[in-house]
């Protein structure tokens, strides 16, 4: 055969520790890898599933789920015979179909979010920076329930606060990511759900910055203007070097996922100088707890 698949056992922590959104960009990424092996174009691929080269680009980045047939054809294609190899990829393909824990609350959830989840579920490492919220993985539930309330129904609101804590547990899990947040000095002090809502969310922000694997930075009003004016957004970074970093903007009705060089590249430096002109982590703390005092 031409390649090797993705190493089963390592394919199947993926499956079982960032779940199938991870596994089906990995798989993805091995379609690639046999595929550039080849020398065969996208287009000549798609071809030969009776589809386009766009097709075969989003199965490469692992976008949308496979179809068994699909697969068994393009093994062909590249050159994979053994059956106990075609296979082993097979069975990791059905992994990678599996839907995530998320799938339960598919009702209320767009398909943009979705994928946001389960590339959330997959990182090792989140960078964010917000400058109106709370970053929802650090949040409490009194300030997740008022942040709920303000953009849907009220027969909804427990299960999307539901969905929200269930997401929380990637930072409780054994070598789940780790988490950098950098916090306008505006969101210590927006009243969501109220004054004394806001105190417990700090102070629950400033116990999380005790773990070690969250830190928070507070970017205050006197660093005046800045690279993010106006925008919020969070880079994802993954473990395996075929999951390529996202970047993810939301919006009102969708979102923008980006992950060509050119951007990545942007949002980095200006991850980095947000971090620069945003207090240390310890100064940070300080300004957390002011902030709850004066609640």
């Amino acid at each position: 055969m031409i390649g090797e698949p993705v190493r089963i056992g390592h394919a199947d922590s993926l499956a079982a520790d960032r779940g199938p959104t991870a596994l089906r960009i990995a798989v993805g990424g091995q379609l690639r890898k046999l595929r550039e092996d080849t020398g065969i174009s996208r287009e000549a691929a798609g071809e030969h599933i009776r589809g386009s080269h766009a097709k075969i680009s989003r199965l490469e980045l692992g976008r949308t789920g496979f179809k068994e047939r699909d697969i068994r054809d393009l093994l062909s294609l590249y050159g994979v015979s053994d059956p106990d190899q075609r296979e082993m990829f097979l069975d990791l393909v059905r992994k990678a179909n599996q839907p995530g824990w998320w799938h339960r609350y598919n009702d209320l959830l767009p398909s943009w979010f979705e994928t946001y989840l389960g590339l959330e579920h997959a990182a090792k490492s989140i960078r964010t920076f917000e400058n109106q919220l709370v970053p929802g993985l650090l949040q409490t539930e009194d300030y997740m329930c008022a942040v709920v309330a303000l953009g849907h129904e009220s027969s909804e609101s427990a299960r999307r606060v539901e969905l929200r804590k269930r997401r929380q547990e990637i930072l409780e899990r054994h070598g789940g990511p780790t988490m950098w947040a950098v916090l306008d000095e505006a969101v210590l002090h927006r009243p969501i759900g109220g004054n004394e809502v806001l105190r417990e969310q700090i102070e629950h922000l400033i116990d999380m910055s005790d773990r070690p694997n969250v830190t928070i930075q507070v970017l205050p009003y006197a660093a005046g203007g800045h690279a993010a004016v106006g925008s919020s957004f969070t880079m994802l970074r993954f473990a395996e070097p075929e999951l390529p970093d996202i970047v993810y903007m939301e919006q009102l009705t969708s979102a923008l996922y980006l992950d060509r060089q050119q951007d990545l590249e942007l949002y980095r430096q200006v991850m980095d100088r947000l971090s620069v002109q945003a207090e240390a982590p310890a100064r940070s703390r300080v300004m957390l707890k002011e902030a709850a005092a004066a609640l």
